[in-house]
């Protein structure tokens, strides 16, 4: 044990490969690494606390589809039923819209803070700004709140670099695939609270009455119970470990910096010049905004009356669809995508998961001649396939990003990966309501029906992602060309 500045330190040297590491017992860093190192197991009590975090910072965005067009049509701000889908796209744009904004600051807060403050001052975000777009009376209201909320909601890039710094490399797949995994339970817990809660005094006189803070604010329960699980959330944030290393004597070397020295690594601190990450964030952007502009058009389509196409399905009916396909994912990715990661690698499913979403988002618009039962379950299914394809494209994409940068790179890397993301996805939503109630408007005279045209649009995105994955755009990470 030695003393450099005052801070106690723990040299190891060799010890496979020859590496030095330098240890602070004062830094929470320093502590973690120390402690993943001298485990090979898998460390499940810190998957617990990511996978928690994630999913109350989930749950607002996947509860909002199955009432989002019933909200907009109770607002009274579209003049037409075709016009609701153009100002509900907006609702969903304005939350992406404000993380747009923030997702670089915040990934520069948690590598200069650390990963535990964000991910804290993310869920009270959650608890605010969910619980006042529950309360929204007017539509700008409700787009403030929102606004807000994506802003200030700022987890989602650093708690991926948090994942994959709180485990063994062996195990980093794992990590961020259970940060994906809570978006796959946020899919059956969010869309079953936003569609069995919503306008809970016309659902359920017996329990509510109209004169209820809830029969005045009819989506105001769903949005209070995600604050309450996130307010659970943050009381468990307690226990997470910091991971960011805090060394005060700035002539000392992070244990990283000499690992870099020793393999004789260059740094890349020009983030944006790295191409290998760059060509990874720019495929996640793509497919991004295809997840988004699907949710948003499928919500809208579900629910949108037979005159116009859709399927005439209710909140309930929604909510029980986007449940029933988020269990399956989840499925997915805790019994199925493990094995397909260690036998074929992350990376190569990706192409194939990329062909097949495209062939089953086109057989979507021949749904509309199915009803009952029939259509409930064919629906369901489809909607599970599509979330699982959907689900190993994330995973590869957020493997490759991270894969490309050191740790201390990775909060601002994640935070230009969110920022480029969230830019498309604020798109996204708004697109999709445009071109939904453009759809609604054209059901014929043109060339397809207009809901042919509409999945025929979507999966044009899907088409440019995936000629994207091949040379000389793509460039894969050496770490993961063997994968």
């Amino acid at each position: 044990m030695a003393s450099v500045g005052g801070a106690p330190l723990l040299v190891v040297v060799g010890g496979g490969g020859g590496k030095v590491a330098l240890w602070r017992e004062r830094c929470p860093g320093c502590r973690q690494e120390r402690k993943v190192q001298a485990s090979d197991g898998i460390p499940y009590a810190d998957f617990l606390y990511i996978w928690i975090a994630c999913l109350c910072a989930s749950l607002p965005i996947q509860s909002l589809f199955p009432y989002l067009y019933f909200m907009i049509r109770d607002l009274k701000v579209a003049k037409e039923e075709q016009d609701i889908g153009f100002y509900a796209g907006f609702v969903g744009a304005t939350y992406f819209l404000g993380r747009t904004i923030s997702a670089v600051p915040w990934g520069m807060f948690a590598d200069k803070y650390g990963r535990k403050p964000c991910i804290v001052i993310s869920i009270l975000s959650v608890i605010v700004f969910n619980t006042l777009f529950g309360l929204s009376t007017t539509y700008w209201m409700a787009i403030v709140t929102r606004g807000l909320l994506g802003l200030l909601c700022g987890i989602l890039g650093p708690i991926k670099a948090y994942a994959s710094e709180v485990c063994r490399k062996e195990h980093q797949a794992l990590g961020i695939s259970l940060v994906t995994s809570s978006r796959a339970i946020a899919l059956v817990i969010g869309p079953a609270i936003g569609g069995f809660l919503a306008q809970p005094a016309q659902k359920y006189p017996n329990l509510f009455s109209e004169d209820s803070i809830f029969g005045r604010f009819p989506y105001f329960l769903p949005c209070f119970v995600i604050s309450l699980l996130a307010a659970g959330s943050c009381i468990a944030c307690i226990w997470l470990p910091e991971t960011l290393h805090f060394h005060d004597d700035d002539k000392a070397e992070s244990i990283e910096e000499l690992e870099a020295q020793v393999r004789g690594s260059e740094s890349t601190k020009n983030l944006l010049k790295n191409w290998q990450l760059m060509s990874a964030i720019i495929l996640y952007c793509v497919f991004s905004l295809h997840d988004t502009a699907y949710l948003e058009i499928f919500s809208l389509w579900a629910v949108s009356s037979r005159k116009f196409q859709g399927l005439s399905l209710t909140s309930q009916d929604v909510g029980t669809v986007l449940a029933f396909s988020g269990f399956g994912v989840l499925v997915y990715q805790l019994a199925i995508y493990p094995f397909l990661a260690k036998y074929v690698g992350p990376i190569k499913t990706f192409r194939p998961a990329a062909i097949l979403s495209i062939i089953l988002l086109s057989m979507y618009p021949f749904m509309a001649n199915l009803h009952g039962m029939e259509l409930k379950i064919l629906i369901t299914m489809a909607s599970v396939l599509k979330n699982m394809f959907a689900a190993t494209i994330t995973i590869a994409c957020n493997i490759l990003q991270n894969t490309a940068v050191t740790q201390e790179q990775r909060g601002v890397a994640n935070g230009i990966s969110v920022t480029l993301m969230s830019m498309f996805k604020a798109v996204a939503p708004a697109a999709a309501g445009i071109l939904f109630s453009w759809a609604q408007k054209h059901i014929s005279g043109l060339f397809l029906p207009g809901n042919q045209i509409l999945f025929l649009m979507l999966n044009m995105v899907s088409v440019i992602g995936l000629v994207l994955t091949f040379k000389p755009f793509f460039s894969l990470p050496n770490s993961t060309r063997h994968s």
